[in-house]
């Protein structure tokens, strides 16, 4: 059984069912039982007097915490624009340093600490992430919180490490050229005929 219970099909709402059902028909799921673990997360929109990220409006994490991971995971993957940039106002530099260490900074909150350690582990040894390591995020996360973690660090490791490998502050000549031609365009676009 999986580490999280999915939500059970009938508690599904009938948006996640009809998106799950038509992804099934198609070939795009073989099967819905991760969907239905992530599904805690498909959360309606937040009030508009909830704080918000710049970045991830709709998140259900506080953006103290969501800056902090994307700076840290910036870190983790090389992306200079990322680590020095500020998104949240709260953040100063103070806040950064030491974020490779976050159980030795006592002005971290307990969420913060364990988001950060939960971004390193699955940036480094994603395969060392265990039932303890959920039961621990769980001591201070929702269900719908740790899958709205999962999906946003994933995505930011993934981002960063991508952004890394354009090497934006190179010395040599770009691999690949400007061309107009290709802004918002597909190979069959411009190779039809």
């Amino acid at each position: 059984m999986p580490r999280i219970e999915p939500i059970p099909w009938d508690d599904l709402t009938d948006e996640q069912r009809a998106m799950m059902q038509a992804g099934g028909e198609s070939g795009a799921y073989t099967m819905t039982l991760p969907l239905q673990i992530l599904a805690y997360a498909d959360h309606p929109p937040l009030p508009d007097d909830v704080e918000r990220h710049p970045n991830f409006p709709n998140s259900l994490l506080e953006p103290r915490l969501l800056e902090l991971l994307r700076i840290r995971s910036g870190q983790l993957g090389g992306c200079e624009p990322c680590m020095g940039s500020r998104k949240e106002g709260s953040i100063t530099d103070d806040d950064v340093a030491c974020l490779m260490n976050p159980a030795l900074r006592p002005d971290l909150s307990e969420r913060e600490r364990r988001a950060l350690a939960f971004i390193d582990q699955l940036s480094n040894d994603h395969w060392a992430i265990d039932d303890d390591t959920f039961r621990s995020l769980h001591e201070v996360f929702t269900t719908a919180e740790i899958m709205d973690l999962g999906q946003t660090v994933g995505g930011m490791i993934g981002l960063h490490r991508f952004l890394h490998t354009l090497d934006a502050f190179g010395e040599n000549d770009p691999v690949i050229k400007y061309d107009p031609a290709e802004v918002g365009a597909t190979w069959d676009s411009l190779h039809r005929g």
